[in-house]
């Protein structure tokens, strides 16, 4: 694979730029495209929502026509923006590192894009990338639905492991602005017993180590014999009933641990989105009406640590399939009617 640039020893001229933008705070005044307005969560870089007005703004008609949407288009696959899948491309045909994108908007686009999740995560995400992609940009396509600087909008990225969007609270009941994927193959497609390098198999393990605390007859009714298809992530159960042990049932300390395994989960997002996921699982009922379901089927290496997971509520699903490498679905909003278009 090339060397994904955002890692490089600064050759390349544009890595100066990149930098730029990560620093954006110490700079921003000298710079006419990141304005002082619409702090970000740090309250000096801008939020994501604000670049993307700025984006908008600075796409030109042909740009415009190519890239953005109405809010309500769909195509073959449905409701474009609130679409989902494990690799596609919302816009194949100008990916964020061609020429279409003037430099200044690669830069607003990058910013935009790790503006979306915890500065101590940027690390993480770079390997994923680099991994998975050839790095940021070479892979990766945009689409812009609706208004920017209005009450209807909303910025989506895609490519291979990779859905994540940038809505400004724009979708109604919903966290994140919609359905979104992420996953990591670190290894090799087929990632050996315990997923050496991927960046996201903690998340696994925390689950896994709540499964150690259950007793006999509480694993019993976490563990399940076939693990679903991994983008049935529709509300009210992959086969129409959820699957698992109820969070409710569980004691005292295995509550707390499965609020940990949920601070897990979240941890590599912004705090705005954090709170998002929050509160809709708590207008919902809360963690205490989410099942844990093990599922035996996928278990690399026979071993008992459960590869294939998932956490489920009336309106909220952490799909986790972690064969052969980590594939992880999430669908939440605070109202199970709620619809998404996913295809794996």
């Amino acid at each position: 694979m090339n060397q994904c640039p955002d890692c490089s020893n600064g050759m390349d001229s544009r890595v100066s730029r990149r930098g730029f933008v990560q620093t954006v705070g110490a700079v921003a005044a000298a710079s006419s495209i990141i304005p002082r307005i619409g702090l970000g969560e740090d309250a000096v870089k801008p939020a994501p929502e604000t670049l993307v007005k700025k984006l908008y703004d600075s796409l030109t008609p042909m740009q415009k026509e190519e890239v953005c949407f109405a809010w309500d288009h769909a195509d073959d696959r449905g409701l474009l923006r609130m679409h989902v899948s494990n690799n596609w491309q919302i816009n194949g045909d100008h990916k964020i590192a061609s020429n279409f994108f003037t430099a200044d908007q690669k830069d607003m686009i990058e910013a935009i894009f790790w503006g979306l999740y915890a500065p101590d995560w940027h690390d993480r995400i770079k390997k994923q990338l680099k991994d998975d992609a050839d790095g940021y940009g070479k892979e990766q396509s945009i689409a812009i639905f609706g208004q920017p600087g209005t009450n209807q909008f909303e910025f989506v990225m895609t490519g291979r492991h990779l859905t994540i969007r940038c809505d400004g609270d724009s979708v109604d009941h919903v966290a994140f602005g919609g359905p979104i994927f992420y996953g990591h193959a670190a290894s090799s497609f087929n990632e050996e017993v315990g997923h050496p390098g991927n960046v996201f198999w903690y998340q696994a393990q925390k689950a896994n180590a709540l499964y150690k605390m259950l007793d006999g007859k509480q694993r019993a009714q976490a563990l399940v014999e076939q693990a679903p298809h991994e983008s049935k992530v529709h509300f009210g159960g992959p086969d129409g009933r959820p699957q698992g042990i109820i969070i409710s049932e569980l004691s005292s300390d295995q509550k707390e641990y499965a609020q940990k395994v949920l601070d897990a989960l979240v941890e590599p997002y912004r705090k705005a989105d954090q709170a998002d996921v929050r509160k809709c699982l708590n207008t919902a009922g809360g963690l205490d009406l989410c099942r844990l379901a093990f599922y035996k089927s996928g278990d690399l290496g026979n071993d008992g640590e459960w590869d294939n997971w998932r956490l489920e509520g009336p309106s909220f699903v952490w799909h986790y399939r972690g064969t052969p490498h980590v594939h992880v679905w999430v669908n939440i909003a605070d109202d199970p009617n709620v619809k998404i278009s996913a295809k794996g």
